[in-house]
């Protein structure tokens, strides 16, 4: 029968190498749900998984999008749920793994968006860019677009932006989370982000940062954003270090929440000196569900 095994939970609990050895039990293909690893360059920042480490297992949806672009919730439904049936029609299972929970919420779930009437899209024509990101202010204070990515401003302005979202399931989905004592993590999350730096964030950040790119992805990515106020001026290398430490503590602590609120999850305990167990719960876990 048919099978979707979700792996998701905080970053840092061992989700990568859990799904690798799933995928080789029951015979599946890997589907990123971790919007940062949707994108290309932010390889260290997102602690994507290298060629080397998926031991031949097909992995989708890692590398699909440059930097600069424009990826919503929206976006990932439509191509996770293509994935789905793709891998499908191969007779294959399906993993899907990564900690955000809107795009799982979103791609497994009767969870629908506002179509935009192309009868009602305005393409602002006699307004230049200043006034087209003045209106955009107007409606979202917060906003990450750049005035002068006009494009983008315009789309901005012409979403509706309503989701209509349910409980209902539409996928034979199975939802595994792994965890850790919350001290234990706040730890290995600290210990995460010093080997990031040693591994060469800083420079990865910085090629990006010398292009200019302050896209959404970068601006909202953990690790990228810190170190741009660091190349900035803002504040120190020590403090960025210390701000992505904290930040990436507080993204865990709301993952728990959001997964708890909106999922039926069943958690298990990582051990970190004999992860062959916590496969063997997992695994039986998922035979006598």
């Amino acid at each position: 029968m048919f099978k979707i095994i979700v792996i998701t939970g905080p970053t840092g609990v061992g989700k990568t190498k859990m799904s690798i050895e799933l995928a080789k039990k029951y015979n599946a293909e890997i589907i990123n749900a971790d919007s940062i690893q949707i994108y290309k360059e932010l390889d260290i920042g997102s602690a994507k998984i290298k060629e080397e480490e998926k031991e031949g297992i097909k992995h989708h949806l890692f590398d699909i999008k440059e930097v600069t672009d424009d990826y919503s919730v929206y976006d990932y439904q439509i191509d996770c749920r293509s994935k789905i049936e793709e891998i499908k029609k191969r007779n294959k299972n399906v993993i899907i793994v990564g900690g955000t929970g809107l795009y799982i919420k979103a791609a497994l779930y009767d969870y629908k968006f506002e179509n935009e009437d192309k009868k009602d899209i305005n393409t602002y024509d006699d307004y230049n860019n200043d006034e087209l990101y003045t209106l955009l202010l107007k409606k979202d204070p917060n906003t990450l677009v750049h005035k002068n990515n006009r494009k983008r401003v315009i789309r901005e302005l012409n979403r509706k932006g309503r989701k209509i979202k349910t409980d209902k399931l539409l996928y034979p989905a199975l939802f595994i989370g792994l965890t850790r004592p919350r001290e234990n993590l706040y730890n290995i999350i600290n210990e995460r982000v010093d080997k990031m730096i040693n591994n060469g964030l800083l420079q990865e950040a910085k090629k990006l940062y010398d292009r200019n790119i302050r896209s959404k992805a970068i601006m909202t990515g953990i690790g990228y954003k810190e170190l741009y106020k660091y190349f900035d001026g803002e504040i120190t290398l020590d403090e960025a270090i210390e701000l992505i430490k904290r930040n990436s503590r507080r993204y865990a602590k709301r993952q728990y929440t959001w997964f708890n609120n909106q999922m039926n999850i069943k958690w298990f305990d990582v051990n970190y000196k004999n992860f062959e167990k916590t496969i063997e719960e997992v695994s039986n876990y998922i035979y006598n569900y």
